[in-house]
């Protein structure tokens, strides 16, 4: 399959949480060739099946993980398979597996070789992935006395795979440069519990919890609700986040039209977006720090007195200096640590966390 990354050849041994990977790669153009046991992977036994038939050629979670591959059977314990493998793996620009590799055993020939150890702790489930590293805390409904809800999908496998195929694809880069490869060590715990939104950062930084919201993202405090119930009993998500001044505007002449603006107690809210032509991450910062003789003090002249609410309030704020981009970067290496350093902050003021990655990369294996 022709792509950008035609010419790169992968040796995947086949595993679930290393399958995206490989299809990533492969969907753009890598040769990818899955090494399997004998009798084939596991996953060709996984469900649903075409037609509801069981077999190993009809597993469709088998056929969408592992498109645009090819793949050949290993036996680990015939010494001629394994001399094989190796020489395969010699031909080959990177090495992808859930278990830890020995760089020094597979890269003994060749040093431009990229070994990738998709690392995770057991029992391994793509829930108990998830559990373990936060996001199910984050999904359920506003009602805490019913469980968290898990994310279909995969998201634990996938998120992990997302994270090998940029250690790699940088990895790649360094290459071209340097003419050497290197060891990769993805923490496929770390990189769910930094796909938590403010969820895991919230905490470590500011020690605010999050509270799951139906239909919404989870927040430190509870949000507008999005989803109405309808005559048949079934609900509807209607929320959409107005980001620019004419969506605010868009709303307003509708509430107009029904005349239902001064009726409408969050119009307040509605207008105070109509005057911003885009509302950002930034705007809310800035208004976090506005005073009540700022924003928060203005009224609205229409409504019959009723004052606009003050400000956002912000639990964490941040110095002016602020933090280093790198900080929040979950892609950690010492080129990382050494412009933090050259930007005049001294190693002992990098927090701990900042250093929790789900990728560690190291050149000497």
């Amino acid at each position: 399959m022709s792509g950008p990354l035609e010419g790169l050849r992968v040796v995947e041994l086949t595993h679930e949480l290393t399958a995206w990977t490989g299809k990533l790669l492969a969907d753009l153009g890598a040769e990818v060739v899955v090494v399997a046991p004998p009798g084939g992977s596991v996953q060709r036994s996984w469900p649903p099946f075409l037609d509801d038939e069981p077999g190993p050629e009809r597993s469709l979670w088998w056929w969408h993980y592992n498109t645009s591959k090819r793949s050949v059977v290993v036996d680990p314990n015939d010494t001629a398979d394994r001399q094989a493998l190796h020489r395969l793996v010699e031909s080959s620009d990177v090495l992808l597996a859930a278990e830890s590799l020995d760089r020094a055993e597979w890269a003994a020939n060749d040093e431009r070789l990229v070994t990738v150890s998709v690392l995770h702790p057991e029992p391994l489930t793509d829930l108990t992935l998830l559990a373990g590293a936060g996001p199910v805390w984050m999904c359920g409904y506003d009602d805490h006395s019913l469980p968290p809800v898990r994310g279909g999908g995969n998201q634990g496998f996938h998120t992990a795979s997302h994270w090998a195929a940029i250690g790699i694809l940088t990895a790649i880069v360094h290459r071209e440069i340097s003419g050497t490869g290197q060891h990769i060590d993805v923490s496929a715990h770390a990189a769910a519990s930094v796909t938590t939104e403010i969820g895991s950062y919230g905490y470590l930084v500011c020690g605010v919890e999050v509270e799951r919201q139906t239909g919404r993202h989870a927040n430190t405090v509870p949000t507008q609700p999005t989803q109405l119930r309808c005559a048949d009993g079934r609900y509807v998500n209607a929320g959409t986040g107005a980001r620019r001044g004419a969506e605010f505007r868009m709303f307003l002449n509708w509430l107009d039209s029904l005349g239902l603006r001064e009726e409408f107690d969050g119009s307040v809210f509605l207008e105070m977006g109509a005057e911003r032509e885009r509302i950002t991450a930034a705007d809310l910062a800035g208004s976090a720090g506005a005073t009540d003789a700022g924003v928060g003090s203005r009224k609205r002249s229409s409504s019959g007195g009723r004052s606009r609410p003050g400000p956002l309030s912000s639990s964490c704020r941040r110095s002016a200096t602020g933090s280093p981009p790198g900080w929040y970067s979950p892609t950690r290496s010492s080129a990382t640590h050494t412009s933090s350093l050259a930007a005049g902050r001294s190693r002992s003021s990098i927090p701990s966390w900042a250093a929790r990655s789900p990728i560690r990369v190291s050149r000497t294996g």
